[in-house]
């Protein structure tokens, strides 16, 4: 598992060999099922995962009782509440596993030791931390600007792997619109498609 973390460390960070076996001798391998809740409200974030294998979401829940999804993860991303692991304060969060999936696992004791030790290390996060808040921006100016159909083509052309992954309540839920209006725009969506493939040269009439 570690093998397919460092070809990532080194393809964004540039680490060289002695800095991967740095971050080998103090990453921790996990392994979580489906359905498995790495953080719950109420306690406190203390870890950073990055994804080698399958598929998480971060949510909080609503006075509603409704559940609000904030985040999805799968291969080669980075999952915590970062807020909660920032400032120590117990989570709002849940954090779970929508896949059998394996984590490469860091405490927040040793996350700070490899950000102090290792600059390759802390340079690749800092860039990371800064593409994940503009991503953050857009999605809240998208969500609260854009029609259904452009924040759900907007989903499905920038992760389609992603897509086939997950539930449609949770998509919905990150989209912000309901479920009948998620059915409502893939029937559209699915229309327009037909369409165009038929007004194609060489289709069949």
């Amino acid at each position: 598992m570690f093998e397919f973390f460092a070809q990532y460390l080194v393809e964004k960070g540039k680490l060289t060999p002695i800095e991967l076996e740095l971050v080998r001798q103090a990453a921790v391998s996990k392994k979580v099922r489906k359905n498995h809740y790495l953080l719950e409200e109420g306690k406190v974030s203390n870890f950073i995962g990055f994804v080698a294998s399958g598929c998480f979401r971060l949510f909080r829940k609503g006075e509603d009782g409704q559940e609000y999804t904030m985040k999805f993860a799968i291969e080669n991303w980075w999952i915590s509440d970062f807020t909660s692991f920032m400032s120590g304060e117990p989570s709002n969060c849940y954090i779970e596993a929508l896949e059998n999936s394996e984590l490469i696992w860091f405490s927040s004791e040793i996350w700070d030791h490899l950000l102090a030790t290792i600059p390759n290390f802390k340079r690749m996060i800092d860039g990371l931390t800064a593409k994940n808040f503009e991503a953050n921006q857009n999605r809240i100016f998208s969500n609260i600007s854009e029609p259904a159909e452009v924040r759900y083509n907007n989903f499905v052309n920038k992760y389609p792997t992603l897509y086939n992954r997950i539930p449609l309540y949770m998509i919905a839920s990150f989209l912000g619109i309901t479920r009948e209006t998620l059915s409502r725009v893939r029937k559209q969506a699915a229309k327009n498609n037909a369409t165009s493939a038929q007004s194609l040269p060489g289709s069949a009439n």
